[in-house]
């Protein structure tokens, strides 16, 4: 088989899967769009947050941290992300606020001090 036979081929696998992936997507409920939609956006907050909110800890204490203790969120509008300073952090305890409406940190609190507070 020559390679102009091989992609062909190929050209014809990715349209069939993409009438195929147009057929599936036409079969969801509205419910199920209005989920995924909800959860795409749930992701996007988390992902914004995990780049903004270490990056501003870090420019403030000197510490980098990777993974917080807690996570809190109303899976719709903020996320709040939680890190404990381990023994040679330069602090102890950071909060950081990320609120969807505002597309940034919100609200940051470095060992009990607030850095930043923004209001809605």
């Amino acid at each position: 088989m020559g390679e102009t036979q091989k992609l062909m081929i190929a050209m014809v696998g990715v349209f069939v899967v993409g009438f195929i992936l147009v057929g599936v997507s036409k079969d969801q409920s509205n419910e199920e769009k209005e989920a995924a939609a909800q959860i795409r956006a749930l992701v996007a907050m988390q992902e914004m947050a995990n780049q903004k909110c270490p990056k501003l800890i870090e420019n403030k204490t000197g510490t980098q941290v990777f993974f917080p203790s807690k996570t809190s969120t109303d899976k719709a509008t903020y996320v709040t992300m939680e890190w404990v300073g381990e023994k040679d952090s330069n602090f102890k305890t950071a909060s950081c606020t990320l609120h969807l409406s505002l597309g940034g940190v919100s609200k940051l609190i470095i060992d009990d001090q607030v850095l930043i507070d923004k209001k809605l």
